[in-house]
């Protein structure tokens, strides 16, 4: 049996930061939600384009504040810590394995949908999917700046 898992936020509690795990789980949620939706989009377009611009607005917006927030993390752990732009938002040498692959893959995902969908009706709604791989940046952004390990900083610098 799973353990239960506290809500983001409790009355009278502090609210709970995002796991690793929460993080991954919004990565392929937000990835499936819009492959889904750019790929019928690019099919259906007159039914569609209203949820092609929300899906990938919304995403575009989500990754901008996850974008910020890593960079802010990020700025206050650099006072102990060297962190690269490579390490943090690429995950090079600052994640496991396992954890690099799933998020950079998605990343790939949202990439290759948004120009693919964007390409096959350009000069329409669908344009907006090319908006949606920052979700994929923001996410990367805030798991290195939460969990990546990084090389201690040196007294010189």
């Amino acid at each position: 049996m799973a353990a239960a898992r506290r809500p983001l936020s409790e009355p009278g509690l502090p609210p709970r930061r995002p796991t690793s795990a929460d993080l991954l789980r919004a990565s392929d949620l937000g990835t499936a939600v819009f492959v889904v939706t750019a790929v019928a989009s690019a099919i259906a377009l007159r039914q569609l384009k209203e949820v092609v611009v929300v899906v990938s607005g919304g995403l575009f917006v989500l990754g901008c504040i996850g974008f910020l927030w890593a960079f802010a993390t990020a700025v206050d752990r650099s006072r102990t810590e060297a962190i690269g732009i490579d390490g943090l938002f690429f995950l090079q040498r600052s994640a496991p394995r396992p954890v690099q692959v799933r998020l950079m893959g998605a990343f790939a995902v949202q990439v290759v949908v948004a120009l693919t969908t964007a390409a096959f009706r350009p000069f329409t709604s669908q344009a907006f999917a090319v908006l949606a791989p920052m979700f994929g940046l923001g996410v990367m952004g805030l798991w290195g700046a939460r969990f990546g390990t990084f090389e201690p900083r040196s007294a010189g610098s």
